[in-house]
């Protein structure tokens, strides 16, 4: 058996250090506290608190994964990164994330599309489906919308624009011109569409 000895508030929040024979133990959310009326002086044997360290962590997980997407969107594969780098157990962020998900708090097919919508005017269909890629979107998804949602001869049409935009007010010397190459290069466009913009806005001036 194990004493509840104290259960210390922490600042003006909602969570509290937990002594067990005068032992600190961990921090434990007000409500999981509150279910089961913790109090100082009560004894249970040592199977009750660990199931409490574990329904104190899903809780705790859970919410912290949540008040993250009211933040921002992300995908399944970006809540666990940061679950994870927030100290949280691997079982923990796994059923916060699925519970999240069956909430339709989490949705990589929505993010997808937010993210072609937000992106469609700045980067290239092939840059898209990198950071797609890299945030964790399945490929069969990220094909599928960026086909639906882009139009193909149009890469040929943006990337002009965009290469406009950036030369514009610039002398066309070779210093420009590889800066320029970087600059497109990073936007995910190939060669031959960087070099094809150049010819056409620097009428082949080098």
């Amino acid at each position: 058996m194990k004493q509840v000895t104290e259960i210390k508030k922490i600042g003006r929040g909602d969570r509290y250090k937990l002594f067990l024979d005068d032992e600190f133990v961990g921090v434990y959310e007000a409500e999981i506290l509150a279910r089961y009326c913790l109090k100082t002086g009560q004894s249970f044997d040592e199977d009750f608190f660990e199931k409490l360290a574990i329904e104190n962590g899903d809780y705790a997980c859970f919410n912290r994964g949540l008040n993250a997407l009211e933040k921002s969107m992300k995908t399944k594969k970006m809540l666990r990164d940061y679950l994870r780098e927030k100290g949280y157990p691997k079982q923990c962020i796994d059923r916060a994330c699925d519970k999240l998900a069956e909430y339709g708090y989490i949705n990589d097919e929505s993010f997808c599309e937010n993210f072609i919508i937000s992106y469609r005017n700045q980067k290239s269909k092939r840059k898209m489906k990198y950071d797609l890629l890299s945030k964790g979107v399945n490929e069969e998804i990220v094909d599928r919308k960026l086909d639906e949602m882009l139009d193909a001869d149009g890469e040929e049409e943006k990337c002009l624009r965009l290469a406009g935009k950036y030369l514009n007010g610039k002398d066309f010397d070779l210093k420009t011109k590889q800066k320029f190459y970087n600059h497109m290069a990073g936007k995910g466009y190939e060669f031959g569409q960087i070099a094809n913009a150049w010819e056409k806005i620097t009428n082949g001036r080098d």
